[in-house]
């Protein structure tokens, strides 16, 4: 499984570049593209919020009345001065449902924070560049497997800083325009579990909180105008340890649909898929379909 995920993602970002590089004029991505002609700095902020609400009364095909509401913000600073140029984002996301006769669930967290420099190679805004990430991401609240101990009870799986995630990359970056980048080099990954009781759970020694990793880094990323008011944004990463085999390779992607209705609202369907072999031998997935409103601060 591994191996066809890391070849069906490859290959499916080489096969789009060509098309991204004619019909894509979407500044934004994962990490943040800074376009060449921008002196100084510019930044952006963008706030969201989306939900679904059912209820049922002697209804025939039955159905469980239940409100789910999804809040996001999403803020990108970005500088450039000559050779160099430095991209932040703070990403973050939190959701609720509230089912009847079950209680409130969580169905959406992240906190994402993005720091991105990059230094021209050759001619000033050349594609070739040397880059250097230093990026984290957790969650905010604790995270449940609904219903999935012995007695029917709810297992712990996560909680804020357990995990949490901190790396820093370098290495060579090839971005020829602001859609698209493709990136390899080395890095270093820090693990954090700061609750103990999930320390195993996440590959660490039982009663560890920490784990520092050293390995190999690939990345991409790249965005698509597929109409007027229609954006794909994907990112892929991965991190292989060099004390571990290829088949251990840390694998994140996420993919994003955006729709905008009008000036306002929006729908959204996003694809995270994760591969870690420390927490699971399967593949993560997490599907959401949304519509709601956006609000542009800055």
């Amino acid at each position: 499984m591994m191996k066809k995920l890391l070849t069906t993602t490859i290959l499916i970002a080489f096969i789009a570049f060509p098309v991204l590089a004619e019909n894509s004029n979407d500044e934004e991505r994962i990490p943040p593209a800074v376009s060449d002609t921008l002196v100084g700095w510019a930044t952006s902020w963008e706030a969201g919020l989306s939900g679904s609400q059912a209820t049922y009364s002697n209804w025939a095909q039955g159905g469980i009345n239940n409100l789910a509401v999804i809040g996001n913000s999403d803020f990108i600073a970005k500088f450039r001065e000559n050779r160099f140029s430095y991209g932040f984002r703070l990403n973050t996301r939190f959701g609720q449902t509230r089912i009847e006769d079950e209680g409130v669930r969580k169905i959406d967290d992240r906190l994402e924070v993005l720091n991105r420099f990059l230094y021209d190679i050759g001619d000033e805004g050349g594609d070739f560049k040397i880059f250097a990430n230093i990026n984290f991401r957790t969650q905010f609240a604790e995270g449940y497997n609904y219903g999935a101990g012995e007695d029917g009870e709810d297992i712990l799986t996560s909680r804020f800083m357990a995990p949490g995630y901190l790396s820093e990359n370098v290495g060579l970056a090839y971005i020829p325009t602001e859609n698209f980048s493709f990136e390899a080099g080395f890095g270093m990954l820090q693990t954090f579990v700061r609750d103990e009781s999930l320390s195993t759970r996440y590959g660490l020694d039982e009663g560890d909180t920490f784990r520092n990793e050293a390995g190999l880094t690939f990345g991409a990323s790249y965005n698509m105008r597929v109409a007027t008011n229609v954006s794909v944004n994907t990112s892929l990463e991965t991190f292989t340890n060099v004390n571990k085999s290829v088949k251990s390779t840390n694998v994140l992607f996420n993919s994003q649909v955006t729709g905008r209705i009008n000036n306002y609202m929006n729908a959204s369907f996003r694809l995270d898929l994760v591969y870690d072999d420390d927490f699971s031998k399967e593949l993560q997935v997490a599907q959401i379909l949304s519509v709601g409103v956006s609000f542009i601060l800055i």
